[in-house]
C-alpha cells in the first residue's frame, strides 16, 4: 500500500503540473482534412517560405508507394526533398541521429513526418536535436527538457491511433538498455497536420484494430485521470463515441472512406485529450513491454487496458459509466457500477471481435521485477491516475495480463 506522505507528494506533483500547463499553448494545429488532403500539403509548405524539406517515414510505407502523391505535389511546387526511411517500429536513438545528419547535410528547412507513431516520434526527436544540438537524446527524456522550438513541422498520420500529430510526446527506444523513454515537451507539438483517410485505406486489419484501440486507450486514460479540464473531457468523449461507432466497421471493411476519416478524427481528438490530461498505467506497462519484448504499442495497450481498468475498480466507476453512456451501450436503470463494468466488458468484446489476444503469455517470471520497477518509475508521480499502484499491485496486474 502507498504511504500517505508518498501519495500526498504524488498528488501535489500532479496538481502542480496541471496548473503549470495553463501557461502552455494548447491551440489545435492547422488542419488539412479529407480525402486527398495530402496533395494540398506542398502548397501549404511553400506558403511558409520553405523550399527544402526532410521527409521522415519508414520502408514499409515507401514500398506501398503511399508517398508518391506527396512527392508529385512537392515537385509541382518546386520543393526539394530528402527522404529518411530508416525508422524502425520502435524508433531508436540511432534512427534519430541518422535523420538529423540527413537534415543537416541537405540543408533542410522543415520536417514532414509521414507514417504512424514511430516516424512521428523519430521526426520529433530529430527536430529537437537539430535545434538543440548540445543536448543528446538521452538528456531530453522526461519533462520540459527542450530549450529551443523545432523547425517547421508537418505531421501526416497514416494510422488512426497514436494521435502524435497533436501531442507533446515522443517515445524513443534505447537498444542498449531495452528501455522505452518518453520525451515530453510542448515544443514537440506539430503546428500543421494532415488527416487524409485515403492514406489509411490499405492498412491491414490487425493494424487497424490495434491502432484504433491505442486511440481508445488515450481517450479513456485521459478521461479517468485527475488532470482533466473541460476541453480534454469533451475531446475524450467525442473520441470514444467515434471509436465505438467506427472501429469494428473499418476493421471489417477497410475501404470505408467515411469510417476511416472518422477514426482519424477520433485519434486526433484522443491525442488532444491525453497530451494535456496525460495517460496512466496502461501506457506505463505497455511502454516497458515494448522495450523488453518489442511488443507493438497499440497491441500492448489493447490487451492491457481492461486489466488496469478492473484494478482501478470503484475509483474509476463514475467516469467509466459516463463514457459508457457516451458510447451508447447502456440502458435506462443501470447503476454506475453496472455501466462501468459493461464498458470494460465491451472493450474485451471488441478485442475478441478483432482477434486481439486476451493475454501475453510470453512475459517471463524473471522479467516481472524489471517491468514493475520501470512501469512504476514512469507512472509515479507523473500520471494522475484515479488509484495509485504500489509494487504488489503492479505485479498482480502484470500476472493477470500474462494469464
Amino acid at each position: 500500500m502507498i504511504s500517505k506522505p508518498k501519495l500526498a507528494y504524488y498528488r501535489t506533483y500532479q496538481k502542480a503540473f496541471m496548473l503549470a500547463e495553463c501557461l502552455f499553448d494548447w491551440s489545435e494545429p492547422y488542419l488539412l482534412k479529407g480525402a486527398g488532403a495530402i496533395k494540398e500539403l506542398p502548397a501549404l509548405v511553400k506558403s511558409k517560405g520553405i523550399n527544402n524539406v526532410l521527409i521522415v517515414t519508414d520502408k514499409g510505407l515507401m514500398g506501398l508507394h503511399l508517398l508518391d502523391s506527396l512527392f508529385e505535389a512537392l515537385d509541382e511546387q518546386s520543393i526539394k526533398y530528402s527522404v529518411y526511411d530508416g525508422v524502425q517500429p520502435n524508433p531508436t536513438i540511432d534512427n534519430i541521429e541518422e535523420a538529423r545528419r540527413m537534415y543537416l547535410k541537405n540543408s533542410c528547412q522543415a520536417i514532414i513526418a509521414f507514417g504512424g507513431g514511430s516516424p512521428m516520434d523519430c521526426a520529433k526527436a530529430c527536430g529537437a536535436r537539430v535545434t538543440n544540438p548540445n543536448k543528446q537524446v538521452v538528456d531530453m527524456r522526461g519533462q520540459l527538457k527542450i530549450r529551443h522550438k523545432l523547425p517547421p513541422f508537418f505531421a501526416v498520420p497514416t494510422t488512426a491511433g497514436t494521435g502524435s500529430e497533436v501531442t507533446l510526446a515522443a517515445v524513443v527506444s534505447n537498444p542498449k538498455t531495452h528501455e522505452k523513454n518518453a520525451i515530453n515537451d510542448p515544443k514537440l507539438r506539430p503546428k500543421y497536420a494532415v488527416l487524409d483517410p485515403e492514406l489509411t485505406l490499405g492498412l491491414p486489419p490487425h493494424i487497424t484494430s490495434t491502432t484504433g484501440m491505442d486511440a481508445l486507450t488515450h481517450a479513456v486514460e485521459a478521461y479517468i485521470g485527475l488532470s482533466n479540464v473541460a476541453a480534454t473531457e469533451k475531446y475524450a468523449e467525442d473520441a470514444t463515441k467515434l471509436i465505438f461507432e467506427n472501429l469494428e466497421k473499418v476493421y471489417q471493411n477497410g475501404k470505408d472512406v467515411e469510417g476511416r476519416l472518422n477514426m482519424l478524427v477520433a485519434s486526433y481528438y484522443a491525442g488532444m485529450a491525453f497530451t494535456r490530461a496525460y495517460v496512466g498505467y496502461v501506457h506505463a506497462i505497455a511502454h516497458n513491454l515494448g522495450g523488453l519484448y518489442g511488443t507493438p504499442h497499440g497491441l500492448a495497450n489493447a490487451v492491457i487496458l481492461p486489466y488496469v481498468l478492473e484494478y482501478f475498480g470503484e475509483s474509476a466507476y463514475a467516469r467509466l459509466a459516463k463514457l459508457a453512456d457516451v458510447a451508447g451501450i447502456t440502458e435506462e436503470g443501470q447503476s454506475t457500477e453496472e455501466k462501468a463494468k459493461l464498458f470494460i466488458e465491451r472493450i474485451k468484446e471488441m478485442n475478441r471481435n478483432m482477434n486481439i489476444p486476451e493475454h501475453f503469455d510470453f512475459i517471463k517470471d524473471e522479467d516481472i521485477p524489471t517491468l514493475v520497477e520501470r512501469a512504476l518509475k514512469e507512472g509515479n508521480p507523473l500520471y494522475p491516475v484515479p488509484k495509485v499502484m504500489d509494487e504488489d499491485d503492479c505485479r498482480e496486474v502484470i500476472l493477470k495480463i500474462r494469464g
